[in-house]
C-alpha cells in the first residue's frame, strides 16, 4: 500500500480541539476531516485522509541559548557538551541508526531486529547512557548505506523469506501498531503529515508504523523514500544535516539479478494504483528496497529541533496556562488578603489586651500559645516526608535551571531522566539537613534511626514498586526491562552515595542548635473543643489539595502526553512558571487551613497542613485514571498495571513535594504571627 503511513488509532489523542474550528467534523477530534497523508502516501494510488488530534507546543523556549551562540558571526562557535555539529563533506558516509520499536497501545518497547528485518553483518549497540537505558533505548547499526548530497532509487537491501513465525511477529506488530525509530546525525526520523485543505501547514510524528490492517490483511511497509535535508554555509567547511523524513510505503518490488549491486539484485519501484501491495499473507518473502533524496534547507543547524517541536496550535497552550495563571493568581491574592488583614487585626487585638491589662477572656489562635508547638504523634515520620519533599523541590528546581539553560535538549536522549536521578541522589544531603531540623524540634534523640528512615523508606517503596514493575516488563520479553547490571548501578546510587550525603546532612543539621520557638509548650496539653464538619481533617484536607491540583492540571495533560503517547516535551519555560504557582498556591492554602484550625483552638496542626496540599497527589492519580480511559487505548493487563505502577511513583513523588511545601510554609507563618504577641 503506496504510502500507508495511516496514524495509529491510539495516536488520536490529545487535547479538545481549540476554538474557532467551525465543527466537530472538521476539528481535530474527527475521523471525516482533519489530517492528510503527503501526495505521495496514498493507499493504492486513491489518497487517504484521517485526523488526528494533537497536541498543541509553544515554541521552544529553551532553543533560545542554542539559536543566539549559532547566530554568532565567528565560524568557529561555542556550543554547549555534546552538542557540536558534524560537518559531511561530498560524498562522505552518514550512518543511520535504528532505535527500538515503539507502541502507544502496549508501552512496550522491543528492539528494532526483533522483527525479521535486514541485517547488517554485524550488529553493534551504541554507548547509552543511564537514562536511555531506563526508557528501553537500543541504538544500533543498519546495513543502509547513505552518502552525502547521493540520491538513491529503489535500492534494494535485501530479500527475505518469512518463516510462518516472522509472519505472526509482523502480524502482532502491525496490530498493536508499532512504530520504527531511526536515527541519521541524531536526529529521529519523522513522518510529516499535512493538513486537509492546506499544503503549507504540516506537523510530524516521531518514527513511522511497521505497517497497517485493512480488512482482516497485513501490510508491512517495506519501502521508504528517505528524505534528508541539509544547510551549508560560508561559516564552515561542508554540509550539516538538518531535516530527517521518512514516507513509508507498502508495495511489490520487480526485482533483477544484479551482481554488481551488494545484494545481488536491482530493484524497480512503481507507483500508482495499478502497483500490487504487500500481504504478507500472500507473499513467503519480502524485499526491503529504500530510496534517498537530499534536499538543501535554510533551516540552520542550531534550530533544526524546531520541525519536530512544531505545532500549529500553540496558542492552546498558551491560553490555558495564562488561564491557570490569572485564577491561581487571584485566590492566592485573596486568600493573602484575607490572612494579613485578620493576622494583623488579632495581632493588634491581642497586643491591646495585654497592655491594657484587661481581664477579658482570650479567644481564637492565641488561646492554644501552650500547646501550638506540642510534638505531633508519628514526629519521626513527619521529618522524614519533609526531609523527603525537600529533596524532590531541589532536584526539580535544579533540574529546571539546567533545562531553562539549554543543556537538556531533545539530543541527550535520556539526558533529562538521568539528570533528575542522579540530582535526586546528590539532594540527599538536602533532606537529611531538613529532617535533622525537624527532628530536633520535636526532641527526637535517635537521629540514627530517623536517618536510616529517611534514607531507606520512601526511596525503598520506589525501588520496590520499580523492581515488581520490570520483572513484568522483562517477561515480556521488552527492551525496556532495565538489566542487571543497570540495577546494581542505581543500588550503588542508592548505597553508595544518597544513603551518605542523607547521613551528612543529617549530621550537620543536628549539630546545631534547634530552631527558636517564641513560645514555650505547657507540659499538661489542652483540651481541644468539638469540631464542626467542615473543620474535620478529612473534609478540609481534600479541599485543600484542589488548589494546588488546579493550578498544574493543565500542564499535567502535557507531561502525561509526552510520557504515555511518546512525543518531545520541551516546554521547560511553561514548567518553570508551572512549578512557581505550585509553590505559592501549596504554601497559602495550607497556612489558610492552619489559621482556621488553630481560630478554632485545634492545635494538631503539624500534619493537617502537611495533608493539606499534599492532599492534591490523589487527584492527580484521579485524573492518571480519566486520562488512561480517554486517552489511551491499552487493552493488555502487564500494560495496564505498567501505567498504574507508574503513575502512582509520579503521585507519590507528588505528594511529598506538596506536603513538604505546606508544613515549612505554615511552620514558617506559625513562628511568625506567635512571636508577634505579647504572651505573659
Amino acid at each position: 500500500l503506496k504510502g500507508t503511513a495511516l496514524p495509529p488509532a491510539s495516536l488520536h489523542s490529545g487535547p479538545p480541539c481549540p476554538a474557532g474550528f467551525p465543527a466537530p467534523s472538521a476539528c481535530c477530534g474527527s475521523m471525516a476531516a482533519g489530517l492528510e497523508a503527503p501526495p505521495a502516501l496514498a493507499l493504492g494510488g486513491r489518497h487517504v485522509r484521517w485526523s488526528m488530534r494533537r497536541t498543541p507546543r509553544s515554541p521552544p523556549l529553551v532553543l533560545l541559548l542554542l539559536l543566539v551562540l549559532a547566530a554568532l558571526p565567528s565560524g568557529r562557535a561555542f556550543y554547549l557538551p555534546g552538542v557540536a555539529p558534524i560537518e559531511y563533506q561530498e560524498g562522505s558516509k552518514v550512518d543511520l541508526k535504528v532505535n527500538k520499536l515503539t507502541s502507544v497501545k502496549t508501552q512496550l518497547p522491543y528492539g528494532y531486529y526483533v522483527l525479521p528485518y535486514c541485517r547488517p553483518p554485524i550488529i553493534q549497540d551504541s554507548v547509552e547512557n543511564l537514562g536511555e537505558i531506563l526508557v528501553g533505548d537500543v541504538i544500533e547499526n543498519s546495513p543502509y548505506e547513505i552518502n552525502m548530497l547521493q540520491n538513491l532509487t529503489c535500492q534494494v537491501l535485501c530479500k527475505r523469506e518469512l518463516s510462518p513465525s516472522d509472519k505472526d511477529k509482523f502480524r502482532s506488530m502491525v496490530e498493536d501498531e508499532y512504530l520504527v525509530n531511526w536515527l541519521v546525525d541524531n536526529l529521529p526520523g519523522a513522518t510529516r503529515y499535512a493538513r486537509l485543505g492546506s499544503e503549507q501547514s504540516y506537523w510530524y510524528t516521531n518514527g513511522f508504523p511497521v505497517g497497517v490492517e485493512r480488512n482482516g490483511h497485513t501490510y508491512i511497509h517495506n519501502h521508504v523514500k528517505l528524505i534528508l535535508k541539509y544547510h551549508s554555509s560560508h561559516d564552515y567547511e561542508g554540509y550539516r544535516i538538518v531535516g530527517f523524513e521518512i514516507e513509508p510505503h507498502s508495495m511489490v518490488q520487480a526485482l533483477r539479478s544484479d551482481p554488481a549491486e551488494p545484494s545481488g539484485y536491482a530493484g524497480m519501484c512503481h507507483e500508482g494504483a495499478a502497483t500490487p501491495l504487500h500481504d504478507i499473507d500472500a507473499h513467503p518473502d519480502v524485499t526491503f528496497t529504500y530510496d534517498v533524496q537530499w534536499e538543501e534547507s535554510s533551516t540552520r543547524w542550531a534550530s533544526r529541533w524546531d520541525s519536530y517541536l512544531k505545532m500549529t496550535g500553540g496558542q492552546i497552550h498558551w491560553f490555558s496556562i495564562l488561564n491557570s495563571l490569572m485564577i491561581m493568581l487571584f485566590l492566592s491574592g485573596m486568600v493573602a488578603m484575607i490572612l494579613l488583614r485578620t493576622v494583623y487585626r488579632d495581632i493588634t487585638k491581642y497586643n491591646e489586651l495585654a497592655t491594657a491589662e484587661e481581664a477579658a477572656e482570650e479567644t481564637g489562635w492565641k488561646l492554644v500559645h501552650g500547646d501550638v508547638f506540642r510534638k505531633p504523634q508519628h514526629a519521626k515520620l513527619l521529618a522524614v516526608s519533609v526531609g523527603s519533599g525537600m529533596q524532590v523541590l531541589g532536584m526539580s528546581i535544579v533540574t529546571l535551571v539546567f533545562a531553562l539553560l539549554g543543556f537538556l535538549s531533545p539530543a541527550h536522549r535520556g539526558g533529562l531522566l538521568q539528570s533528575m536521578m542522579l540530582l535526586f541522589t546528590f539532594m540527599g544531603v538536602l533532606a537529611g539537613y531538613t529532617m535533622s531540623r525537624f527532628y530536633k524540634l520535636f526532641n527526637g534523640d535517635d537521629w540514627k534511626t530517623a536517618t536510616l528512615m529517611l534514607a531507606f523508606f520512601y526511596p525503598g517503596i520506589m525501588f520496590v514498586v520499580f523492581f515488581i514493575l520490570n520483572l513484568l516488563i522483562w517477561g515480556q520479553k521488552s527492551s525496556g526491562a532495565v538489566p542487571f547490571t543497570t540495577m546494581f548501578a542505581l543500588l550503588v546510587l542508592w548505597f553508595g552515595i544518597s544513603v551518605p550525603l542523607a547521613f551528612l546532612g543529617s549530621y550537620l543539621g543536628f549539630r546545631k542548635e534547634a530552631v527558636e520557638l517564641p513560645v514555650r509548650t505547657n507540659p499538661v496539653p489542652r483540651q481541644i473543643p468539638a469540631q464542626p464538619w467542615f473543620v474535620k481533617p478529612a473534609f478540609s484536607c481534600m479541599v485543600g489539595g484542589v488548589l494546588p491540583f488546579g493550578a498544574v492540571f493543565t500542564e499535567l495533560f502535557f507531561i502525561m502526553s509526552s510520557l504515555w503517547q511518546h512525543q518531545f516535551y520541551y516546554l521547560f519555560g511553561f514548567l518553570a512558571l508551572v512549578l512557581c504557582i505550585l509553590l505559592v498556591t501549596c504554601a497559602e492554602i495550607s497556612i489558610a487551613l492552619t489559621y482556621f484550625q488553630l481560630t478554632s483552638e485545634d492545635y494538631n496542626w503539624w500534619w493537617r497542613s502537611f495533608f493539606s496540599s499534599a492532599s492534591s497527589a490523589v487527584y492527580v492519580f484521579l485524573y492518571s485514571m480519566f486520562y488512561f480511559s480517554s486517552r489511551l487505548n491499552i487493552d493488555k493487563l502487564v500494560s495496564t498495571i505498567l501505567y498504574y505502577g507508574y503513575m502512582f511513583l509520579i503521585s507519590l513523588v507528588f505528594f511529598l513535594l506538596t506536603g513538604s511545601i505546606g508544613t515549612m510554609a505554615s511552620f514558617s507563618f506559625v513562628r511568625v504571627i506567635y512571636g508577634s504577641i505579647k504572651i505573659d
